[in-house]
């Protein structure tokens, strides 16, 4: 992301002197997703409504007034006015929601487990369809400038998404500069073009009334869904507007959408539909249509442009909730690469960017064209809006201590709306919704299984540990040689011995002088202040536990962490210090507890989690690693 900002400013809004270049920065990341659905959705739900008959007045209408008031019901009303404030340290997005709801509840939830990891898969699979369809879409503009480009659309656009995922370990510091003003101009262009063409029909105004809207849905039976399931596609891109919140804060993204994007689209929709009025062949290219031919050309690089600023953002936000993922322990320690020395949030995954590259060229290889491709795009998102509406009555009811009527009567009707969208999308389970559905079961699977797993892995190791109060009473009777020198042993449950700390016994035969028991936490909140990070105890002379604390948004940095002893009374010197990490080599099982399969997933994703001297960073200088052999 392009942003970073304190949680007092996400929660009540930056200072004024910060406001308009935040404001400026939320336009040019968290709309560039919902930003260029002008692009294909108004054109595929006409064509849904109309099924291979001519375009009418109805349903023209119809299409325009769900549009309307699906961005006003879905976007504005349940997420710009009510889930932005559903913040967990000024953090947003389904994985803070989730972890808002455990802290609710006051316990750990294997539902509310089930709803944030289905509404993550999905918003990953959504990071890989959107770059697809929406530089589809821009791209697919040259044919309406001269057919001859017509062989070249699916080419050039894996060209540029090939350079787009290229550059993305190089960081996104240089072109994010630019995202804010681009998307400025895109916004005030494409408002130019349907203000100009409204003129064309204005009785097009018409369809502001929600009857025409019900009127279409009630008339039109299934056809009436496969369109629903269409009109869907003006508002993915919505839930970013949560997911973003911690990068710009609620006021400007709420002032952004209100004031300058919502009036953009609405403007250009309606034009669109106006166009089509008066002339019902434009909607086969009814976007491009708004401009002279003389000016397709430029407006093509427009919406490339665009198209690859909003992909930008979403591949930026699938960073943002793997990163969430990892820190929360539902998936093992991939590499992060940060780009930026002043915005944290801007990280770089290669097994992420190589998976999402690998999805995005198979879906355009697959679909070729933005209308087959848009019969896979909103399954993803409305499962993601399904789980965030639910997500968010808990809140509302426990966290917000509102009565459960009271709270219900807010977010039902959201949900209702919710799930109808889901509904409709449903319907186009064989001409393409299975694909985002067979990633998010693949990742959902992915987690169950890192998570069992673990679970299972921890229970064997238990079984073999020793108290650490035993070994402690056990030295002091029988003290084996002591060096000098500070030892830190890294384990994940400080009441029980590190393997490595018995092997270095056993082995090496060998106490250090000092020895600490080192516990990292991931607080489930997106930052922890610097009070919290460090927690010191001593144990008897030679032993101490210390136990790190790190939200799941922050970089943990082992020494940097450490340092703050020094104003607790410890000298803790680096180069003094060794520090003991287990690793763990692991075989597969019969009687593991899970399948076969699974056991061998468990045991690939084990190898591939990022080294912990890295992930920690700990300087590879100072430690000791011992290995193990488990059987799971």
């Amino acid at each position: 992301m392009t942003a970073s900002i304190t949680s007092t400013e996400a929660q009540d809004g930056p200072v004024t002197s910060g406001f308009w270049g935040l404001t400026l920065g939320s336009i040019g990341v968290v709309f560039g997703d919902i930003g260029t659905s002008p692009l294909y959705a108004f054109h595929e739900a006409v064509r849904g409504a109309a099924h291979g008959e001519p375009v009418s007045r109805v349903m023209v209408l119809g299409v325009l007034s769900l549009i309307l008031w699906a961005l006003l019901i879905v976007v504005t009303a349940k997420y710009v006015l009510l889930l932005l404030r559903a913040d967990n340290n000024g953090e947003g997005g389904t994985l803070s929601l989730m972890a808002l709801g455990q802290r609710a509840l006051g316990r750990r939830s294997w539902f509310l487990l089930a709803l944030g990891v289905v509404g993550a898969s999905m918003f990953i699979g959504d990071s890989m369809i959107t770059p697809a369809i929406s530089v589809l879409s821009a791209v697919e503009g040259l044919k309406l400038a001269t057919p001859a480009f017509e062989h070249y659309v699916v080419p050039l656009t894996v060209l540029i998404l090939a350079l787009l995922f290229a550059v993305q370990s190089k960081g996104t510091a240089l072109v994010a500069s630019a995202f804010g003003p681009v998307m400025v101009i895109w916004f005030t262009v494409i408002a130019v073009m349907g203000a100009v063409h409204i003129a064309d029909d204005p009785s097009v105004l018409a369809a502001i009334n929600p009857y025409y809207a019900l009127q279409f849905l009630l008339s039109h039976g299934t056809i009436g869904l496969v369109t629903l399931g269409a009109v869907f596609l003006a508002v993915t891109g919505g839930e970013a507007l949560y997911a973003d919140l911690g990068h710009f804060g609620r006021k400007p993204i709420q002032s952004a959408w209100m004031f300058f994007v919502l009036p953009a689209l609405l403007i250009n929709y309606f034009g669109q539909g106006a166009l089509v009025l008066s002339d019902p062949g434009a909607i086969e290219h009814s976007f491009y249509r708004m401009v002279p031919e003389s000016l397709v050309l430029p407006l093509v690089g427009l919406a490339t442009a665009a198209t690859v600023i909003a992909s930008q953002a979403v591949i930026t936000g699938a960073y943002s909730l793997v990163y969430q993922a990892v820190q929360l322990g539902l998936l093992p320690r991939f590499e992060v690469r940060y780009t930026s020395e002043t915005h944290a949030g801007q990280i770089y995954l290669p097994r992420v960017n190589r998976l999402l590259l690998i999805g995005v060229m198979l879906l355009v290889l697959l679909f070729h064209t933005p209308s087959n491709l848009a019969s896979a795009y909103g399954i993803a998102v409305s499962t993601t809006m399904v789980a965030d509406g639910i997500m968010g009555f808990i809140v509302i009811w426990k966290l917000w201590n509102w009565r459960a009527a009271a709270a219900a009567a807010v977010i039902l009707p959201f949900v209702v709306v919710d799930i109808s969208f889901f509904s409709a999308n449903l319907l186009k389970l064989l001409e393409g919704a299975w694909v985002p559905l067979l990633f998010g079961a693949a990742m959902a699977g992915t987690i169950w299984t890192w998570r069992k797993g673990s679970a299972i892995l921890i229970q064997k190791t238990r079984r073999i540990e020793v108290p650490l109060d035993d070994l402690i009473r056990s030295l002091e009777k029988r003290p084996p040689h002591i060096v000098k020198g500070t030892a830190v042993f890294l384990t994940s449950d400080p009441s029980f011995v590190p393997t490595a700390l018995l092997h270095n016994l056993k082995h090496n035969k060998v106490l250090h002088e000092h020895n600490v028991i080192l516990t990292i936490e991931t607080a489930h909140t997106p930052r922890v202040d610097l009070s919290e990070r460090f927690r010191m105890e001593k144990i008897s002379d030679k032993f101490f536990k210390v136990r790190l604390r790190f939200g799941y948004m922050e970089q943990p940095n082992v020494p940097k962490a450490l340092a703050i002893a020094r104003k607790q009374g410890w000298q803790f010197d680096i180069m003094s210090t060794s520090f003991f990490v287990s690793r763990r080599s692991l075989k597969a099982s019969a009687q593991s507890g899970m399948p076969l399969w699974q056991d061998h997933l468990f045991i690939a994703l084990s190898r591939s989690a990022n080294d912990a001297t890295d992930y920690f960073q700990i300087p590879t200088g100072r430690v000791v690693e011992v290995g193990t052999q488990v059987t799971i």
